[in-house]
């Protein structure tokens, strides 16, 4: 059984690809998530600025343990490096049944919620749309990463250019008595608890931007390549979110921005003179942008259970690679039925609910890795985070603040899930653990 892959993805394609997985579905439908718990313009612009700052220290740690380890599996990889076959089983656990796929749902209902907006459908037929496109994607990153990337890189470029527009158009028509305005959303929590419920909420926002961190097998050159994508990578997401955030607070009242289904679609059409005629046209960029965002999460997401499948600690037809096409197409297959059962059956507020604190703390637990790994003597990344332990302290530590944030802020069936998900993984372990030593 053929079980390697090849080098195809260029630096362009690797920013293409963190850029794409993180500008999407985050920014377009969570951003009224974001409002409703901030409770005021000022704390969700401030929340996502911070959101974004603390994107730096982990893009500087995950950059330098993704060249110490050039190889796809990306977090999964780190754990099972610094000794713990358990810890390494249970972030691939937590990634392909609470993360990664219901993350891409969340992406398929957000098309759907777009394309309502453009399209006057049955709702069933405008999820049945979004799972097409799924279906399209699922066969692309089948067939060739190299393709793949491509395209993905040109749709990055594509979508970046309607948010420099809305937000270079929306600093011009800002009404003064709306921006960052102080005046609190009734029922919303007052004071440094919104603030920091409001950040661990835009932790969705920014997934997807160390994407290149698990196609690291697939990237030519990575040494170089790896550190600098996730770089400029995280430098322009923070540019963008920052300032969409800025704009959305001077163009709508927050208890409208709050309960809104299509939000950037909805703030455009507050624009003069182009309202009218601006929020289909944001509803098709928002739709063109989750598609790019749903694409690279495609190309790199099932790699992880692709690794786990080749270290004897997931189904075996995971690892399954292409004879012609050299790509991880049962993976790439089988995560993409998953995706699109979630999309089918699930809504947007049960997903985000717990998949928020998920995401943190398999960050937190992931970067931690590095304590461990730079006492090893095969250590030898070729990118060293500056400050020594510096950034990953900062990173482990305001990440594990935002996971309790982000509990905090959760529903009681957000806790529940992210619990018994955990506990449901410690058995399965067991199991493939004594598969492995009687095989």
């Amino acid at each position: 059984m053929n079980r390697e892959l090849g080098r195809k993805i260029g630096l362009f394609a690797v920013i293409g690809l963190g850029v794409g997985a993180t500008v999407g579905s985050g920014i377009f439908s969570t951003i009224s998530e974001v409002a409703g718990v901030a409770g005021s313009g000022l704390i969700l612009v401030v929340a996502f600025l911070i959101g974004a700052l603390l994107q730096i220290p982990q893009a500087l740690s995950y950059a330098e343990l993704a060249s110490a380890y050039p190889e796809d599996g990306g977090q999964y990889v780190y754990f099972r490096e610094a000794g713990s076959r358990f810890l390494a089983f249970m972030c691939g656990w937590i990634t392909f049944l609470a993360v990664d796929p219901p993350g891409l749902s969340v992406m398929a209902i957000a098309i759907s919620n777009y394309l309502g907006v453009i399209l006057n459908f049955h709702p069933a037929v405008l999820r049945g749309i979004s799972i097409l496109i799924v279906i399209f994607f699922m066969c692309l990153h089948m067939r060739s990463v190299k393709i793949g990337g491509i395209v993905q890189a040109v749709i990055t470029v594509i979508k970046l250019i309607p948010f420099v527009l809305i937000i270079g158009i929306g600093a011009f028509c800002i009404n003064p008595d709306l921006f960052m305005s102080t005046t609190s959303v009734e029922n919303s929590t007052p004071g440094i608890i919104a603030l920091l419920g409001a950040i661990a909420m835009t932790t969705y926002s920014f997934d997807g931007m160390f994407a290149a961190c698990y196609v690291s097998g697939e990237i030519k050159n990575p040494a170089k390549n790896l550190p600098r994508g996730l770089i400029w990578s995280t430098i322009i997401v923070l540019v963008l979110y920052v300032g969409l955030a800025a704009a959305a607070t001077g163009l709508m009242p927050m208890s409208e921005l709050a309960q809104s289904s299509a939000p950037i679609a909805d703030m455009a059409s507050k624009l003069p003179q182009i309202g009218a005629f601006a929020g289909p046209a944001i509803a098709i960029v928002a739709v063109i942008v989750i598609v790019g965002a749903l694409s690279s999460c495609l190309l790199y997401m099932p790699r992880v259970e692709y690794v786990m499948a080749k270290d004897g600690l997931f189904f075996s037809i995971f690892a399954c690679v292409h004879k012609k096409y050299k790509t991880p197409h049962m993976a790439i297959f089988l995560f993409s039925v998953l995706v699109i059962i979630l999309a089918m059956f699930s809504n947007l507020s049960d997903l985000l609910s717990y998949v928020t604190a998920l995401v943190l703390l398999k960050n937190c637990a992931s970067i931690a890795t590095i304590f461990v790994l730079r006492k090893k003597n095969g250590y030898k990344p070729t990118y060293k985070a500056p400050g020594g332990y510096l950034m990953p302290i900062l990173s482990v530590g305001l990440t594990f603040v935002m996971f309790m944030s982000a509990l905090f802020s959760s529903s009681i069936f957000g806790v529940i899930t992210c619990l018994a998900i955990i506990a449901l993984g410690i058995p399965v372990y067991i199991f493939w653990n004594r598969k492995n030593a009687t095989s």
